[in-house]
């Protein structure tokens, strides 16, 4: 029965950020198609650094608290997952229609990445710490730079891809740690 919380909680969390990446989809068109693989993991790491900030001094300067930020990683790291797989563009080559498609097919592979994972840890993600989500977050960026700097080239690691889906679903932890705890 935990599991099946677990499951509605996912996927009331990625609702959540389908809303604001539907929503930034209208402001902004697919205009990410144009970010590289690199800049993708290089916004991952702006936002997982300011959480980082943010849990060690609990303050703020533009008013912005954890939840937009970690709502932005599970963003980035499904643009970061269709940019693997679709090359970057130079210009908005799809429409938002597209890009939700996109979206939904990534966010169904995260969410049953999760389930199978969940079941094989039987939910030791509730018994860790937000800041747990946050190191283990950047230390996925770090790896992922690395497997860039190679080329995408490993030996026994597990690609790109794989590490922003953890990413992805770390964060989606730490959104719903903070619901649960209203801060979200």
């Amino acid at each position: 029965m935990k599991h099946a919380e677990t499951n509605k909680q996912f996927d009331a969390a990625l609702a959540t950020c389908r809303d604001i990446f539907s929503r930034k989809l209208f402001d902004y068109g697919a205009s990410w198609r144009m970010l590289r693989p690199q800049a993708v993991t290089d916004q991952l790491f702006i936002k997982a650094k300011r959480i980082r900030t943010l849990e060690t001094t609990g303050q703020t300067a533009v008013g912005e608290g954890i939840l937009p930020e970690f709502i932005a990683i599970v963003n980035y790291s499904i643009v970061g997952i269709i940019q693997l797989a679709y090359g970057y563009a130079d210009s908005k080559d799809m429409t938002p229609e597209q890009a939700l498609a996109l979206y939904d097919e990534v966010a169904a592979r995260a969410r049953a990445l999760m389930v199978a994972k969940n079941h094989d840890y039987d939910e030791a993600w509730r018994m860790m710490r937000v800041l747990s989500y946050t190191d283990l977050i950047l230390t996925k960026i770090e790896r992922t730079k690395e497997i860039e700097d190679h080329n995408g080239l490993t030996t026994v690691s597990e690609g790109i891809d794989a590490n922003y889906m953890d990413m992805l679903n770390y964060a989606v932890f730490g959104i719903i740690k903070l619901s649960e705890q209203g801060l979200g």
